[in-house]
């Protein structure tokens, strides 16, 4: 979860939404990245699709069975369909989302998919938290 903060940091200072995702296979990191839909002006750049699209490149398959996805934020709808479609085996998140999170919180999709990931939450949420407070105050002034 340090790594995937780390991301969210970047994007935090290239004035993103503060949320950054790893994916591990086999004790490796695969992929890393932040939320860049401000950069590339993109709905789909959010934090967890970027790691999966890296993903997929780095092991040549859409498939990401075994791997694990680290999330500084609860996933939302959109990203969680990508994780269940993408067959990622475990989910671990640190702050929840209760107004558009889709693991636990706001929706529950993490049962609807064929194999759903196993899921960890809460995992360093106060850091999590903080960085996005922090984030949101910026913009609020």
């Amino acid at each position: 979860m340090e790594m995937a903060l780390l991301e969210a940091k970047k994007a935090f200072d290239a004035g993103e939404m503060p949320v950054g995702a790893i994916i591990v296979k086999d004790g490796q990191v695969i992929a890393r990245a932040h939320n860049m839909r401000e950069s590339k002006k993109s709905t789909l750049s959010h934090a967890e699709c970027e790691a999966i699209r890296i993903a997929n490149e780095v092991l040549g398959d859409w498939r990401l069975d075994g791997c694990t996805i680290y999330v500084t934020l609860e996933p939302c709808m959109m990203c969680m369909g990508a994780i269940l479609n993408s067959r990622i085996s475990e989910l671990v998140f640190g702050a929840y989302d209760l107004q558009k999170g889709a693991a636990e919180s706001r929706i529950d999709l993490s049962k609807t998919g064929e194999k759903p990931p196993v899921i960890y939450a809460g995992i360093k949420e106060d850091k999590c938290k903080r960085l996005l407070d922090r984030f949101f105050k910026e913009i609020r002034k």
